[in-house]
């Protein structure tokens, strides 16, 4: 039995459909070109999803649990590169519906030109794009 939703909660569709209202999501063929121009991919599975189905090549593994801490200039657990708020990274989950929740929360840390792959890493295999054998 489901109880009655709290005053003022969203339903996770609610919040799913704001963040992407946000975002300028790129598909594979974008996402590929955007890479070779410099942006970041960022691969937020976790190990047994991309051990199960692949990677792709030159992402940079960050599980989502630590991504804000990872990527926010301002965190002493930054990685190297997140030294600057116009860095352009492309996050990428399963299917596009995490990594679009994670875009929005580190546009909410000031990385205005963060996005996400539309439909994930399943869509970039879908299109041909290369990977890595699962």
């Amino acid at each position: 039995m489901v109880t009655m939703a709290p005053t003022g909660s969203k339903s996770i569709a609610e919040i799913l459909e704001e963040a992407r209202a946000r975002l300028v999501r790129l598909g594979p063929a974008e996402t590929d070109a955007a890479i070779r121009d410099g942006a970041i991919l960022i691969d937020i599975r976790p190990a047994a999803q991309r051990a199960e189905h692949g990677e792709i090549p030159g992402a940079v593994i960050i599980e989502r649990n630590v991504l804000e801490w990872r990527l926010d200039p301002r965190s002493d657990a930054r990685l190297p590169f997140a030294d600057d708020y116009d860095l352009q990274v492309i996050i990428t989950c399963q299917e596009g519906y995490t990594s679009s929740l994670a875009a929005a929360s580190l546009q909410d840390l000031g990385l205005h030109r963060a996005t996400d792959l539309a439909g994930g890493f399943r869509a970039w295999r879908e299109a041909g794009l290369p990977t890595t054998t699962a």
